[in-house]
């Protein structure tokens, strides 16, 4: 049985891997992934990578999972940073602006978009896709709840709808993301 420093080298190793595959995916796009650029990028021998993911699905679908997972803990953050301060829906949409324009778009960032458009040709991470998408959905959720939003259910697709499209826009074309604050407030307003 693995003791404890034998199960926290395993987690270290194992989210070491699938950095290095978002990193790869992030530079390479999902057609130039291989196990030998994986192995290369996270440090570690093929044999490692194989024993921790015996298919580049379930890497894809775990490396997605945790983008999310760390990408939702942090803006989370920022929603716990602001909760009590009582903000005005234009506040909270300059907010929102703000934090978008200060996230990093990095090979990580891109690395997801990628493999979210894997998951429309790969049945096998359509489900972590899913997931994805529903942890965003909640956080938009607890974030339109907290501003006394009517009908908040009604909203969370159209709101992470419209900053992935803005993200993925910003991604495109370099623009810095202008323009966020006034189309979420549009989005809510029309909306109430």
């Amino acid at each position: 049985m693995a003791g404890p420093q034998t199960r926290d080298r395993l987690v270290s190793t194992r989210e070491t891997i699938l950095h290095a595959a978002l990193k790869v995916v992030g530079e390479q796009g999902v057609g130039g992934l291989t196990n030998r650029r994986i192995a290369t990028a996270a440090g570690v021998s093929l044999g490692t990578l194989t024993y921790h993911f015996p298919s580049q699905t379930a890497l894809l679908r775990e490396a997605m999972l945790l983008f999310v997972e760390e990408e939702t803990a942090k803006l989370t953050g920022f929603v716990d940073a602001y909760r009590e301060q009582g903000l005005s829906i234009e506040q909270a949409a300059s907010v929102v602006e703000q934090v978008i324009a200060q996230l990093p778009f990095g090979t990580d960032e891109l690395g997801a978009h990628e493999l979210y458009l894997q998951a429309a040709r790969d049945p096998g991470l359509q489900d972590a896709a899913a997931r994805c998408f529903a942890a965003y959905d909640e956080l938009a959720l607890v974030i339109l709840r907290t501003l006394g939003v009517p009908s908040p259910e009604r909203l969370t697709g159209p709101v992470v709808a419209l900053i992935a499209g803005l993200q993925l826009r910003r991604l495109a074309t370099g623009d810095d993301g202008v323009g966020v604050a006034l189309s979420l407030m549009m989005l809510v307003r029309g909306a109430s």
